[in-house]
């Protein structure tokens, strides 16, 4: 493997550049937990170049030399017609860009035979290569012996016994990768039938490992009983809702004084805005529009950092994989193949590589199907809106919150469901593919692993949010103060007796300046763009309980949901008066009001705007994707057709059940 030389001059940062590696391994191996404990904060992800497929590409300074390392898709073969097996192999051809300098192939020290067999389809290739047998920490505790340097002789490469959860053998594995060579051991030929292939590995395992799980051959107890309770049909799905119902109860507890800490800060950042500036346009464009419309996102930063740490504990435990076991035996019955599971997981996360990564699935129907209801699938974009909503309808009851929220998950994953047994009776008629799951091996998770996750994620939402909430805001707030209107005369005449009276009665006088503003409000929002575009389409929506204020919020998030709360805020903000309290997010928008002093959020139309959001097509950049990924304006018409008609429905549905019953 080449080493950077030592320059001088104009070749000097010649000497910086890192060895390109090459992580490979199969799913649930741990090969993230290494990657992460390699590169940890620095990693990036990207698409590699000349591939769509996402990958994750970070830097490690450890060892003897700086490494760039790329963290290929996990695969269970080299030689499989898949997607991300095509890119591995790209990848070590040098076809997707430059070959790497060398690959490292990660090995589940307690579930070796699958990994040795990827291993030799990467050391044909003539690479240097390492072998690092991962969780070594859990193999040795169930009583497996290595013999690195007898397993090292038959593959003909390096082999480093590691932990990427404790960083075990991290050294040393390093200082192998800076030694790797080409394999130069006889491997079984590329053209050996499966038998023989097997009954190879099997020998090396044998002559290189101990203990009497080495060949798979004996099971934990208590892992069968576990597995028997997550995977049953009935008693697995029951556990899979209370694990949700749990982790979201977890974020409505803990979240709380976080929220409040940002929600002062911004507060605090208005307020010395608004005593720096004179009064005037700029001032109020950085205090009503850019400020008051960025808390009303980031605010939920919390929510967001919590659920991603949560759920990457419980895939670290190997629960997630059981969970993946459970929904596939519903979704087949729904049309929708087994390998959907991972695109509609990733959905959780942004429907974009949720859809993208629905190449995975070989039947093109299946494919179609699975891009047409990724959407439904609650995403991170919708979590300001649930946890203003869900706030605002179950203040001070966490319990019923958690619930709440973990609703809006099953609600969605239930149109998803739906709209695929639709689909595939009518417009993709067919049968979909059963999937071929590995359950992984139960351990515990890592802390450092779901912090750097939970950081990854939180960096991404801001990172996408950011580019597009501030235009936004910039230009609601834009809409909404202009044109400016006239005082109401009610107004003036509210404030010449507020002036007439301050002396003598100071509380009268500032309750009768409440509200003058209050009316100054409502007739600049009134008169306003955005007071006029909300009126042309407020109609459409007034079935759902939207007036003027929430059309406009409506309409604005489509280009991305999250702005939604930003929009409320940033209309609701401009006649408040200059109370301590005065940007506090959710406050204002739990206090805002209709022009006729109604409640802007009753319980009807929260709970109407819960399910609009929910089920809706409230995004520009999925139906843009979904054009790319399927050739034609016609998929992602009928996505938008059905989403947001569906969400009209049924919000419209709620409301009137909401106000029947109240």
């Amino acid at each position: 493997m080449s080493t950077p030389s030592t320059t001088t001059g104009a070749d000097a940062s010649l000497s910086t550049m890192p060895t390109r590696i090459a992580l490979l391994g199969n799913p649930n191996t741990g090969k993230t937990t290494l990657f992460n404990r390699l590169c940890g904060l620095r990693a990036r992800t990207a698409n590699y170049p000349g591939s769509t497929a996402e990958v994750r590409i970070g830097r490690c300074d450890r060892g003897p030399a700086p490494l760039e390392i790329v963290d290929l898709p996990g695969v269970y073969g080299m030689d499989l017609d898949l997607p991300e097996s095509r890119m591995c192999r790209d990848c070590l051809d040098g076809r997707l860009a430059e070959t790497p300098d060398a690959a490292l192939v990660v090995i589940d020290a307690t579930n070796p035979a699958r990994g040795l067999a990827l291993a030799i389809a990467a050391i044909r290739r003539r690479l240097p290569i390492v072998v690092a047998l991962n969780m070594a920490d859990l193999a040795a505790r169930r009583g497996l012996s290595f013999d690195e340097d007898r397993l090292a002789e038959r593959l003909g490469v390096a082999v480093v016994a590691v932990s990427g959860r404790t960083g075990r053998g991290i050294d040393d594995l390093l200082a192998a990768v800076s030694r790797a060579t080409p394999g130069r051991a006889p491997l079984p030929p590329a053209d050996a039938s499966n038998a023989d292939r097997r009954s190879w590995i099997d020998e090396t395992i044998a002559t290189s490992m101990g203990g009497h799980d080495a060949v798979g051959s004996g099971r934990d107890t208590v892992a069968d009983r576990l597995d028997k309770a997550f995977t049953h049909p009935v008693l697995g799905l029951l556990v899979f809702v209370a694990v949700m119902a749990g982790l979201f109860w977890t974020i409505f507890s803990l979240a709380s004084v976080p929220m409040d800490l940002v929600d002062g800060l911004f507060g605090r950042l208005g307020d010395v805005t608004a005593d720096a500036l004179p009064e005037g346009p700029i001032r109020d464009l950085l205090v009503d529009g850019i400020i008051g419309g960025i808390a009303g996102t980031v605010i939920f930063l919390p929510q967001i950092l919590i659920l991603f740490f949560l759920l990457a504990l419980l895939e670290d435990t190997g629960y997630l994989a059981r969970a993946a076991f459970v929904m596939d035996r519903v979704m087949c019955r729904f049309g929708l193949p087994g390998q959907a599971f991972v695109p509609l997981l990733s959905s959780h996360a942004c429907a974009l590589p949720g859809i993208m990564s629905a190449r995975l699935v070989p039947d093109r129907d299946d494919r179609l199907a699975t891009i047409l209801v990724a959407p439904f699938m609650s995403c991170t974009a919708r979590l300001p809106v649930y946890v203003l909503l869900i706030g605002l309808l179950f203040d001070g009851r966490p319990l019923l919150a958690g619930v709440a929220f973990a609703g809006c998950y099953l609600l969605g994953a239930a149109a998803a469901l739906g709209s695929a047994f639709i689909a595939r009776r009518t417009i993709l008629p067919g049968r979909s593919r059963p999937m071929v799951l590995e359950l992984p091996t139960y351990r515990m998770p890592s802390l450092r692993d779901a912090l750097l996750v939970s950081w990854d994620r939180g960096l991404v939402f801001l990172k996408n949010a950011g580019t597009i909430i501030v235009a936004i805001c910039v230009v609601m707030w834009w809409l909404s103060a202009y044109p400016k209107a006239e005082t109401p005369a009610e107004a003036v005449a509210l404030q010449e007796q507020a002036a007439m009276i301050e002396s003598m009665d100071p509380e009268a006088a500032e309750s009768m300046l409440a509200e003058a503003a209050v009316l100054e409000s409502g007739a600049q929002q009134a008169g306003s763009f955005a007071g006029r575009i909300g009126s042309l389409v407020q109609p459409v929506f007034e079935p759902l309980g939207a007036d003027r204020t929430l059309t406009v919020a409506i309409l604005t998030s489509f280009l991305a949901r999250e702005v939604f709360v930003s929009t409320v805020a940033v209309l609701e903000g401009g006649g408040e008066d200059t109370a301590e309290d005065d940007h506090q997010v959710l406050e204002l928008v739990r206090n805002a009001t209709r022009d006729d002093g109604t409640p802007l959020f009753g319980t009807a139309s929260a709970a109407s705007m819960l399910v609009f959001f929910v089920l809706a097509m409230q995004c520009l950049p999925t139906l843009a994707v979904t054009r790319r990924e399927t050739g034609s304006w016609k998929w992602p018409g009928i996505q938008f057709a059905w989403m947001t008609g569906l969400a009209w429905v049924a919000a419209t549905i709620t409301h009137l059940a909401v106000n029947a019953f109240a």
